[in-house]
């Protein structure tokens, strides 16, 4: 277990716990600051534009509010709602307040070199991450799970300019974002919730050719919440844009992230992806990898994970939007998810997008089936095989409304 020099542990834990408070259910704080962010836009509205350093002042900073609720009908009814083994849109068959989200954020620039970000968020999605399942989470989890970035960072002038950034900050592994409103489809990919969405620590970012950009980073482990000892895991990323539509990018992971920190033991992670992205086309596909020695069981077996997927989006016009994204998952010894299983999934998705001044509204239709088979594999369903054991089943439909709201500003 991480001891109590976890560096959330000894900062801000009073405010935090309000804070949670205000987002885990109800997303009031969210609200609260929409409409904040709604009379400070109208203030600075008022703000005379001829006003030297006024617009380029403002335009540094940047705040916000992001709303998404759901209701997922699964065909297999199980009767404790839940989606097995999974924290995307995890509720069924009742309505969910999935995510809700306020934040800060100030660019650094050459100008202004010193940049930040602070954000908070609540809702079923904030409270199953950042771990894997089985895994201890650090004092304090329940609270800090509720911090969307808390980083500062600068803007060194080196070179064509070096990018530091430290504290809580967005994942450098994934293609996918926790935040549905960022990503093409409503429930994420079974790489996606496997791999972290955030990351604590310090990261270093720099252009070495207008084409190519590298960057490493140094954490507290894979997920920022269950690092269970004190020891920073290590990895690095190349992002190469070979044209203006195509991207590749390769990011490594190694840290020791259980309770032996021997090499031996130690985890590592490779995460791929080729991206294609058109005036109203895009197309991205990723493969991990990933593999550990497990401390704790007889004999140290080799967990073994491998996933890919492929996601395709088409804006048909002007709202309308559709995707799709095939995909397949093996957690061969169930260290990822919990489960021995190998799972194949196909989601669909259809959406249409209200944009009014600095809110978008979005609406998302969407169709998910899931296999999962294996030693452990299957999903709820109705029905118990005995008295408090839910009966399993290796297919799952599911049908999901989402309505997504977003407010930025510019």
């Amino acid at each position: 277990m991480r001891s109590s020099g976890y560096p959330y542990k000894h900062v801000g834990m009073v405010l935090l716990t309000t804070l949670r408070d205000w987002t885990v259910r109800g997303g009031w704080l969210a609200i609260f600051w929409a409409l904040l962010a709604s009379a400070a836009a109208a203030d600075l509205g008022s703000v005379p534009s001829g006003t030297p350093g006024n617009d380029a002042e403002a335009s540094l900073w940047h705040y916000g509010a992001y709303l998404d609720v759901g209701y997922v009908v699964n065909l297999n009814f199980p009767e404790n709602h839940l989606w097995r083994n999974r924290a995307t849109a995890a509720r069924h068959n009742e309505f969910a307040p999935n995510m809700t989200l306020a934040y800060v954020r100030k660019d650094a620039t050459e100008s202004s070199r010193w940049g930040m970000e602070l954000g908070v968020q609540g809702g079923y999605d904030s409270e199953r991450f950042a771990f894997l399942q089985g895994e201890r989470e650090v004092g304090g989890a329940d609270t800090l799970r509720h911090i969307h970035r808390a980083n500062v960072s600068y803007l060194a002038p080196v070179g064509k300019g070096l990018t530091i950034t430290a504290g809580l900050f967005n994942s450098l592994i994934g293609y996918e974002s926790l935040y549905a409103k960022d990503n093409v489809n409503y429930t994420r990919s079974w790489i996606a919730d496997n791999t972290p969405y955030m990351m604590f620590g310090v990261n270093a970012k720099y252009p070495v050719t207008d084409k190519l950009t590298v960057a490493g980073f140094i954490v507290n482990g894979y997920y920022h919440l269950s690092h269970p000892n004190d020891q920073p895991s290590y990895g690095g990323q190349w992002a190469y844009k070979a044209t203006p539509q195509l991207t590749l990018t390769q990011t490594v992971y190694g840290g020791p992230d259980q309770t032996n920190t021997a090499l031996q033991f130690w985890r590592f992670y490779a995460n791929h992806i080729v991206e294609w992205k058109g005036e109203n086309l895009t197309f991205a596909a990723s493969y991990d990898i990933g593999t550990e020695n497990i401390a704790d069981r007889p004999g140290n077996p080799r967990a073994f994970v491998m996933g890919g997927n492929v996601v395709a989006r088409w804006h048909v016009t002007g709202p309308w939007a559709l995707a799709v994204r095939p995909e397949f998952y093996w957690d061969r010894n169930g260290r990822w998810t919990g489960s021995e299983q190998f799972v194949k999934a196909v989601t669909s998705t259809i959406e249409y997008r209200i944009p009014y001044k600095w809110t978008n509204t979005t609406l998302r239709l969407e169709h998910r089936w899931d296999e999962s088979t294996g030693a452990g594999g299957g999903f709820f369903r109705r029905g118990e095989i005995q008295p408090g054991v839910l009966s399993l089943t290796p297919n799952q439909h599911l049908v999901l409304l989402g309505i997504l709201w977003t407010f930025d500003s510019p």
